[in-house]
This record gives C-alpha cells, sequence and structure tokens, in this order.
C-alpha cells in the first residue's frame, strides 16, 4: 500500500525535480515506511511506501530485468504467489519476494492486458522506455485512486487531489457543474472532480500516456449473465468458500493485521472467517456513539465474544466533529458529504495504533441487495403509472402525514420513500439509486442557487448520467440494473473514497474481502430471488452465514454507519452551522441564495423538515471553499 505520483512530459523536457518531491512528500501519510523515484527524460515517478509484503525487499521503483521498464504501484495483488511461480516457469528473472515485480513482467508479455490477471487492488504507474509509454491504470471496482490533469504539455497524476494541485502551475478554476452534482449525490462522480480540467481515472480503466496525448481504455465489465442454475444449497456452499478463500487471500501480511467490525451482517461474516483462518485471537475495533438507536457495539460485542476476539472500542461525540471535519476535507481534496468518514477517520486512527491491515465488510451490500433502497425501488415505478390525480393530491396528503423518520437509521425506510414519492416527476424513472439517494432535488437546487449561476448549469445532469447508466447495464432486471449503477457510481464515488482517504490518513491499509472480483463477478450472476425476498436482502448471504453469526446480528436490518447529524445540527452545532453558512464571511453565498440557506436551517430547526443531511453538504461544502480559496 502506497502513494504514487509522477509528472510526464510529452515533448521530452527536462524534468522539474523539485515540483516532483514535493508532490510525493505530501503524500507521506499515505507510505511512513520510504520514499522512491525515478527520474529520465522529462518523466518521473514517485512513490511513498507502506510495507506490508516483503518488507525488506519490494522497495519501489521497480524494474525488469534490463531496466527498460519501471513501476510504481500502490495496493496489494493477493494472487501473486501464482502469478509469480508461473513467470519463473517462463523464464523471468524476478529479485524479489513481492507482488509488484511481477506486474513489471506480465506486461512484458502482455502490456496492459496484463491487468486481467491481477486479483486485488490497485493503482499504478508504469514507464516503458522503449516506446515511450506510460500506463496508468486502476483496480476493477476501484479501490485505488488515481487523479490527473495536463498543463503546458505535461502530465500531471498523484494518489490524492490535494497534494496534485499543490504542484500544477496554474490552479485550476472551480468546476461549478461539478458542484451542482455534489448537491445531488454528496459527492463527486468519476471522471470528475471539484476542478475544471482536473479528473479522476475511471475504476477498470487504464489510461496510456504517449507522445503527448492520453488515452483512456476500460478493461473490465460486470456482467449479469448468464444465471447460475444450481440448487440453493448449491450456490449457499459455492459463496461460503468463495467468501472464505478472499478473505484467507486478505490475511497475507507480513506486519500485524486486524478489522473493523461494526456489527452488521458483512463485517461480521469477515470475522467469522478469519478467526476461523487464523491460529491467534483477531484484533477487531469498533465505533459507537452516545446515541442508542445509531450504536451497533453491543452487536459488534457479540460478534466479538463468540470469536474470542482482542476488541477494541472507540465513542465518537458531537465534540469531535469541528476540530476535525476540516482536516478530513483535505485529505478528500473536494467536498465530500458522507458523514460516516467522521467515525471512520477515527476508527482508523484507533486501529492504526494496534495493526497496519485492517479488513471490512465493504462492498457486501451491494452486490447482495442490502440497501432497504432496493426493495422501496418499485414503489417509484408503480407511483410513477397512478393517474394524477392521485400523485397530486393522495401521495402528498399520505407523506405530510408520515412522522419524519430524521436520523433513525433502522425502520426509517419505508417512512422516507413515501415522502420522497411527490418528487419524483423530476427524476427519470429509470435512475434508481439517484431516486432514493440524493441529497437535493432539482427543485431545491433551483431555490438554493444564485439565478445567474443555476442559468449556466444543467441541473439534471445528475439523474441524466444515472439514468444513462442504468439504461446501459448488461442486466436483464430492475434490481440487477440497480445493483450495477450502484457498482459504477456509488461505491467508487463514495464507499470507496471514504474508505480509501479515512483509513489512509493514518498510513493504514483498509482490504475487502466481498470487494474480491471473482466474488463480485459470481455475485453477479445470482438470480434475484437470491439476493432479495420481498423486504429481506441478502438473502442467500443470510442463508450461507447463519450458523456463524449470533441471531440479533443476523435479524438486524440495515442500519449503515451513519452519526446523528440531524440531531447534532438541531442542538450543539446550531451555532457553529448558523456561523458557517450565514455568518458575514459565509463562504457560499455568492453561489447560493442567503434566504434560501437561511429557511433550510429554520426549517430543520424548528422540525418541519429534517434537512440534516442536507445541511452537512453545505457545511462540508463551505468549509472546502473556504480552505481552497
Amino acid at each position: 500500500m502506497c502513494g504514487i505520483c509522477g509528472i510526464a512530459d510529452g515533448s521530452g523536457r527536462s524534468l522539474d525535480q523539485a515540483a516532483l518531491h514535493r508532490l510525493n512528500t505530501a503524500l507521506a501519510h499515505r507510505g511512513p515506511d520510504g520514499e522512491g523515484y525515478y527520474e529520465h527524460n522529462g518523466t518521473g515517478l514517485g512513490m511513498r511506501r507502506l510495507a506490508i509484503i516483503d518488507v525488506a525487499g519490494s522497495d519501489q521503483p521497480i524494474f525488469n530485468e534490463d531496466k527498460s521498464i519501471a513501476i510504481v504501484f500502490n495496493g496489494e495483488i493477493y494472487s501473486y504467489q501464482h502469478l509469480r511461480a508461473g513467470l519463473l516457469q517462463r523464464g523471468h528473472q524476478l529479485r524479489t519476494n513481492g507482488d509488484t515485480e511481477c506486474i513489471v513482467h506480465l506486461y512484458e508479455e502482455e502490456g496492459p492486458e496484463c491487468l486481467r490477471h491481477l486479483r486485488g487492488m490497485f493503482a499504478l504507474a508504469l514507464w516503458d522506455e522503449n516506446r515511450g509509454r506510460l500506463l496508468l491504470a486502476r483496480d476493477r471496482l476501484g479501490k485505488k485512486p488515481i487523479f490527473y490533469t495536463v498543463q503546458d504539455g505535461k502530465l500531471y497524476w498523484a494518489a490524492e487531489l490535494g497534494p496534485l494541485l499543490s504542484v500544477l502551475p496554474r490552479q485550476p478554476e472551480t468546476d461549478l457543474a461539478a458542484i451542482d452534482q455534489y448537491l445531488s449525490l454528496q459527492y463527486i462522480p468519476e471522471p470528475y472532480t471539484a476542478y475544471q480540467g482536473v479528473y479522476k481515472l475511471p475504476a477498470a480503466s487504464y489510461a496510456i500516456w504517449e507522445r503527448g496525448e492520453l488515452h483512456i481504455q476500460r478493461y473490465w465489465e460486470l456482467n449479469f449473465e448468464p444465471k447460475h442454475a444450481a440448487s440453493e444449497d448449491a450456490l449457499s456452499a459455492e459463496l461460503r468458500e468463495l467468501a472464505a478463500e478472499a478473505v484467507r487471500l486478505r490475511l497475507i501480511s507480513e506486519v500485524p493485521l486486524g478489522a473493523h467490525l461494526s456489527g452488521g451482517i458483512d463485517s461480521s461474516i469477515v470475522v467469522a472467517l478469519m478467526a476461523e483462518a487464523s491460529s491467534g485471537p483477531v484484533k477487531t475495533f469498533s465505533v459507537g456513539f452516545e446515541e442508542n438507536s445509531f450504536s451497533e457495539l453491543p452487536l459488534a460485542r457479540q460478534v466479538a465474544e463468540r470469536y474470542g476476539t482482542e476488541h477494541h472500542e472507540f465513542m465518537l461525540t458531537f465534540g469531535d466533529i469541528p476540530a476535525t471535519l476540516e482536516t478530513l476535507l483535505q485529505h478528500f481534496g473536494e467536498p465530500f458529504a458522507d458523514p460516516s468518514a467522521l467515525p471512520l477517520y477515527h476508527l482508523s486512527r484507533l486501529t492504526r495504533e494496534h495493526v497496519t491491515v485492517a479488513l471490512n465488510g465493504d462492498g457486501g451490500d451491494e452486490s447482495f441487495a442490502g440497501y432497504p433502497r432496493y426493495w422501496l425501488d418499485p414503489l417509484a415505478d408503480t407511483y410513477l403509472r397512478l393517474p394524477s390525480a392521485v400523485t397530486r393530491r393522495m401521495v402528498p396528503a399520505l407523506a405530510g402525514a408520515l412522522p419524519d423518520a430524521g436520523d433513525r437509521p433502522v425502520g426509517r425506510g419505508l417512512s422516507n420513500g413515501i415522502k420522497r414519492l411527490p418528487q419524483l416527476t423530476e427524476v427519470d424513472a429509470r435512475a434508481s439509486l439517484l431516486r432514493w439517494s440524493s441529497y437535493f432535488t432539482v427543485a431545491q437546487k433551483t431555490a438554493l442557487w444564485q439565478p445567474a449561476v443555476a442559468a449556466g448549469l444543467n441541473l439534471r445532469q445528475a439523474e441524466h448520467d444515472m439514468a444513462a447508466i442504468y439504461a446501459a447495464a448488461p442486466a436483464n432486471t430492475r434490481l440487477d440494473r440497480t445493483l450495477y449503477t450502484d457498482i459504477k457510481t456509488y461505491l467508487p464515488g463514495a464507499l470507496l473514497v471514504k474508505a480509501d482517504r479515512m483509513t489512509m490518513a493514518h498510513g493504514l491499509e483498509g482490504r475487502s474481502p466481498f470487494l474480491d472480483h471473482v466474488l463480485v463477478e459470481w455475485a453477479a450472476r445470482l438470480p434475484v430471488r437470491y439476493k432479495l425476498r420481498g423486504r429481506q436482502g441478502k438473502y442467500l448471504l443470510r442463508k450461507a452465514f447463519a450458523d456463524k453469526l449470533p441471531a440479533d446480528v443476523l435479524a438486524h436490518g440495515k442500519q449503515g454507519f451513519g452519526i446523528p447529524v440531524g440531531a447534532w445540527l438541531r442542538g450543539p452545532l446550531e451555532a457553529w452551522l448558523r456561523e458557517l453558512l450565514l455568518g458575514p464571511e459565509a463562504p457560499l453565498v455568492g453561489w447560493f441564495r442567503r434566504d434560501a440557506l437561511a429557511q433550510l436551517i429554520a426549517e430543520h430547526q424548528a422540525g418541519k423538515q429534517d434537512h440534516g443531511k442536507r445541511l452537512w453538504a453545505l457545511a462540508c461544502l463551505a468549509l472546502w471553499k473556504r480552505s481552497s480559496a
């Protein structure tokens, strides 16, 4: 696990070594164990190393035999021992015992097609001197990041956005179209960033920079057909073995490792499988809240007790927020509004005091249909087919009569879903993810933006992009199309961004067995009835591991890693929020109408509507804008 970066000049001009070294130094938190550089003919590669495998022998950059190919690499290839054995049989000479060197020799054989052999998480930069070619690539699901831009004929790239911006000859302008997408999604989707001309390399893609031109190619696609035809019991047994294999592969390490244990089904399964595969007690780490309805600590403790783990807990309170939120946003480099980044940041800090690697349950919901929106989704299609008299009168009346579910993490799905139905005429009927996850509707954004700013924006771009991905999904059912949309958008755009930045902020490597691409591909081909039955998601996953989970964990609904932002912004953080959004130096007033901001706060404080997550998104945006000015 490392931080990688570099500069490449398409015309062979001399390399700005000082800029490369500054860029690499700014990534030191991602790799505290060492640094390395490759510099030749206007191209420079930099890396900061977090040593996990072959600690003594795999310092980077790493070369092929004649040093015509150099690589810097961020991540882990869990299948590297098998790959290494094959390369040795085919006559390659390897000087290390790690995974990175395997990629260099696979590239010698197959060029960019070598990426299809890599089982793991990665971002890499490979320089091919003979071809004058730079290859940048990311893993299939998008765990490891690459940001890039071109200025003055030079390609700049880095593992994080903030360090990249710090060395550019010219600071790019804010991309307000991307900010508008942020208002809809809580994150800025690939390939965009908050800055004009600066991009994210999409997941499952590689870029080739050659003779001053950049070409991007997708190398992997997730297919949902043909469906598995085996019996339920056979599929259950196969799932158990695939998940166990994914966990075993992620236990390869020369440094201490543990697990983040939320108390949910996915992380509990990971801990159970780790305990079975480990010779000693598993180290587990959990975070909780003083608000009992949010805390899953009791469930995590049950799992920890059942498997005899060495368990550690952290309690997050509202007092931890103002002091750390700006620090978090510096690691993201752009607006990011998922409130669960805060507990993960603190949990990762605690975890790093004990281990260097932590397994987690990320990815189980997207493959096995764990979110409430998956069973709520058909309501939207039914609603849009109703007569207008019903949609304009009866459903809004029902929605208005329902109590606001607010921050409550359990049981809020149906209530909040019905309350959103009157807004759906604005949203493309196919954009399932956006329907149930957007923060601001088009109408709300129209009221928020200054009219002159809104006139230059397409306020429906987020929903149109989401609908296009949904429509193009290689799947035949509504659920599979929605899962595909999540895996293409929310997973790499929000969930994995949060996981990468918050763990790497403390030099902690996070590993996600449920994001093993072999397991993800297998799960995609499960018939829908094995993912979702009625209101119960993860049907087959629950069945396959029922004997390994405490009864309370198995019966517990999807809760997530949320925090009570609505209550905190209505209470102890109200003054902080009001000053940030409406004070004399409020950074957002130039973009947004002050009266619209004030109305959101007033409605929230009065309990008329729960704008907690919207106000949180605006607070994060304001902090980012103030720090980036």
